[in-house]
């Protein structure tokens, strides 16, 4: 069976329950909250989609909404881990004094959880490329922003997306030519209690570099800042959405199809792989997401892994999209609410979900199985998840993980 490494989100969006959600719809305020659940079940099906789905390249509806999965669910996950940042340390207003400092000692314990528990996951050796380590790190970076208004949050997403990507390309070419890495890992305690390349992978040669996914964070921030109660504010946040999309994706079709050279030059780089799809596909030519090529032509594509500006915007407006389409539906149709039940249900434990899926894959044996079983292998992935979410949920306020996680966050209690 044929995977995306970069997969779809490993995430987590914050990765645990909207508390103030409950399970049973009690207010409208409460639907409001029960739309990010539904938007982060989504991003969950699209994580199960590129991890055991079929393969893009069988084609039709199929093979579109494949892949569809990749990538962009993974930056609907990160938004998502954002927003609930802000449902953490207080929304719409920061908490203040003792109760602001044990919220950010909260979001600090949960951040170390997250790291440790992503390299523990890694080790199981699956061709997962988890994520919850690089989401940990990527806390810690924007915490300091959380009490910040909608739109200064808004103006440094932005500035993020513009520059942070050029820098991160700098740095991995440099990597990549130069030996300065090796000194780094070698003095840095986190490469060697995990055995890997330590800060050095997660800011900057991973999968999902924080130096480039905590824009994301800051763009759910930002959204979780704004009063989603006004009228007008959700279809704002739509045709922001659907503007950056076609900011990030068509521009970047534009820039690759007029810059002189720019397609033939990142093919070449590439060991000869299509650059035709590079503006919108990652899996389609085998090679983008899975690397970064040598050739300044690479910062023009909007691959969704390519951790460029071009993808950087075209994944956060479909994020928006997502966000602004299920808290919208989940408020005004009871019908439409009741039907989406199950995913509400499994984005309220989505790290349970998450860690649940990729313990799964290890003891199922699901890389080694055939491309034919895919889709029923994915389908399997979704009930086993929806089902038994759906039961927890009736009785539980939170997952099991959930509770875990929570139970490990209680020293911040101490905090005076």
């Amino acid at each position: 069976m044929t995977h995306a490494s970069p997969g779809a989100a490993q995430v987590p969006a914050s990765l645990d329950r909207v508390s103030e959600a409950g399970s049973r719809f009690r207010s409208a305020a409460a639907g409001r909250l029960i739309g990010v659940d539904l938007a982060r079940g989504l991003a969950i099906l699209g994580m199960f989609a590129a991890h055991v789905g079929p393969d893009p390249s069988v084609g039709g509806p199929l093979g579109w909404v494949m892949e569809l999965a990749r990538g962009r669910s993974s930056a609907l996950f990160a938004l998502l881990a954002g927003f609930s940042l802000v449902l953490l340390t207080g929304r719409p207003e920061p908490r203040a004094g003792r109760a602001g400092r044990q919220a950010v000692g909260r979001v600090l314990i949960r951040a170390v959880v997250l790291i440790v528990l992503g390299y523990l996951l890694t080790d199981l050796g699956t061709s997962i490329d988890v994520i919850l380590s690089y989401y940990g790190l990527a806390f810690v970076f924007v915490l300091p922003l959380h009490r910040l208004r909608a739109r200064t949050l808004t103006l440094i997403a932005a500035a993020t997306a513009l520059v942070l990507p050029q820098i991160l390309y700098v740095l991995r070419v440099t990597v990549d030519n130069g030996g300065w890495s090796d000194a780094v890992i070698a003095h840095d305690p986190l490469a060697r209690l995990t055995g890997s390349d330590g800060f050095l992978e997660l800011l900057v040669t991973g999968d999902y570099p924080v130096l480039t996914w905590m824009s994301f964070l800051i763009a759910g921030m930002a959204v979780a800042r704004l009063d989603l109660r006004r009228p007008g504010v959700r279809t704002k946040v739509a045709v922001c959405g659907a503007a950056l999309a076609l900011l990030g994706y068509g521009g970047s079709w534009l820039a690759l199809h007029l810059a002189p050279g720019a397609r033939a030059a990142i093919s070449a780089a590439a060991d000869g792989a299509p650059a035709a799809s590079a503006w919108w596909s990652d899996t389609l030519s085998g090679v983008y997401g899975d690397q970064v090529v040598d050739t300044p032509s690479w910062l023009l594509v909007a691959a969704p892994h390519s951790q460029t500006t071009f993808s950087i915007l075209g994944n956060t407006g479909i994020a928006l999209l997502v966000l602004a389409t299920c808290l919208a539906v989940v408020e005004r149709s009871a019908r439409v609410r009741w039907a989406a039940t199950p995913l509400i249900a499994v984005g309220s434990i989505s790290l349970t979900a998450y860690v649940g899926h990729i313990i799964a894959i290890k003891v199922l044996g699901v890389d080694d199985m055939p491309d034919s079983a895919a889709l029923p292998v994915l389908l399997s992935f979704a009930a086993a998840a929806m089902v038994p979410a759906l039961a927890w949920t009736r009785i539980f306020r939170r997952g099991p993980l959930e509770v875990l996680m929570h139970a490990a966050t209680a020293p911040a209690r101490l905090i005076s």
